[in-house]
């Protein structure tokens, strides 16, 4: 309610009475935990209004310091921090773990190796949490000195907890690095560390990530075996590797489980596996899943559609996917623009290129930039239609979008254009092949 601590601030002031230092820091803190960065600098311009600044001490600046950081403003934060350190005065830890946070963030690595520096000389060795910090910024940026420091607070007998070793396991199965991953994964359990349901998840999608879906699976079923029913984010990561690798029939499988389990199935799970589903051609399969969420509660979202889009696209049912495409216009989303790429290239299978040609313009229209093949498709069933002057608006439009044309597609386009012989086509075919150039 801090809002309402603030006009008791202004009572306070109407009357004469200036709040202790104490209060005015409870205020600042109170502010600072629920994210009114701008009540923040509200609360310390009536601190020096007041003359009460003039005893600001160091848990003051720490806030000030975190206040900056959560604006972005992670130099100025720093440069707070090194007059308070210039004055004798040496924040707490959480301080120097906030800057450390941003700087990764920013990609500021130097600045990290100095805040480190600095802890040591003024406040002698930092604590686990500040190594946290690090190796959570730098594993996040996708920076091998991650695992560097990790194996470094090993060797200084630091000893790093599950948070941790779960950190570096993630940031090893971004990276790719998945046998250093398991390697971890063994030696965090040696230590008596055992894994929880998100640290088997962060190694499932690894697992799932690389293909290597036989040990995703072994994975799973150590996870139930150890006492896990497994959550939501575990059986979506399954569903989603499987989809991934051409087995919807048994993400399939496992999504009928998990009610039976008592595992609640989300937004996300379902889009998997339509996705999947879709993929592989299933489509009777993915609308049961479309009309079943929507009377499990949940509002499909657009990468609900766009699967769906896509998959009746290619079998042929382009109206039934325009429908689709507006009744997410309905619902107010937003269709990708992807959408209107399956859509053109679904009418021109069909043959409705002029059709085709509406969905285009619609795009131009709207600045949406189609993908290369799809004009392709499209210059290719308007040349077949004898349609010349709309494969010359498609190819103004390749050309202004700084597309070029593929060797065959120009082979093809002067073999329909030579058919036509007069000036104006001699000129386009001119331009055809100054892109070719």
């Amino acid at each position: 309610m801090v809002e309402d601590a603030l006009h008791v601030f202004d009572k306070l002031q109407k009357v004469g009475f200036c709040p202790s230092v104490e209060t005015w820091k409870k205020s600042l803190l109170g502010c600072l935990k629920v994210g009114r960065i701008d009540l923040v600098w509200t609360l310390y311009g009536r601190m020096l209004e007041s003359g009460v600044a003039a005893n600001i001490d160091v848990e003051t600046v720490g806030y000030l310091v975190k206040a900056l950081c959560v604006e972005g403003k992670v130099s100025k934060g720093y440069e707070l921090l090194r007059q308070v350190l210039g004055n004798g005065l040496s924040p707490d830890n959480t301080v120097f773990n906030t800057l450390i946070r941003g700087f990764c963030k920013n990609g500021e690595y130097d600045r990290v190796s100095e805040i480190l520096h600095i802890m040591i000389a003024k406040k002698g060795n930092p604590d686990i949490f500040t190594y946290q910090e690090v190796i959570n910024g730098l594993l996040k940026e996708n920076n091998s000195e991650g695992l560097r420091v990790f194996n470094d607070i090993k060797d200084r007998a630091y000893f790093p907890d599950r948070v941790m070793y779960t950190t570096v396991i993630e940031g090893l199965c971004k990276k790719g690095q998945l046998g250093v991953a398991r390697k971890l994964w063994f030696e965090m359990i040696q230590k008596g560390l055992l894994p929880n349901e998100y640290t088997y998840n962060v190694m499932l999608h690894g697992y799932c990530k690389a293909g290597e879906l036989v040990e995703a699976k072994k994975l799973f079923n150590d996870m139930r075996s150890r006492g896990y029913v497994g959550n939501t984010f575990n059986y979506t990561t399954m569903i989603s590797g499987l989809c991934s690798h051409g087995e919807a029939h048994k993400a399939w499988v496992l999504f009928q489980k998990m009610p039976q389990r008592g595992v609640v199935r989300d937004l996300i799970t379902y889009n998997s596996l339509i996705n999947g589903l879709c993929n592989e051609g299933d489509l009777v399969k993915a609308t049961k899943l479309f009309n079943e969420l929507q009377t499990q509660g949940l509002q499909p979202s657009a990468f609900t559609f766009t699967p769906l889009i896509k998959g009746l696209c290619r079998f042929g049912e382009t109206q039934e996917a325009i429908r689709l495409w507006n009744d997410m216009r309905d619902r107010h989303l937003i269709p990708p623009s992807i959408t209107h790429d399956h859509i053109i290239k679904g009418l021109c299978k069909e043959g409705n290129s002029a059709e085709g040609m509406k969905w285009l313009r619609r795009m131009v229209r709207w600045e949406l930039k189609p993908v290369r093949k799809t004009l392709e498709i499209l210059i290719c069933t308007l040349s077949q239609e004898k349609r010349l002057d709309d494969v010359l608006i498609v190819l103004d439009s390749m050309f202004r979008l700084g597309y070029t044309l593929e060797h065959s597609t120009i082979h093809f386009l002067v073999t329909i254009f030579n058919w036509k012989n007069d000036c104006f086509t001699s000129l386009c075919l001119e331009k055809i092949l100054g892109n070719k150039r």
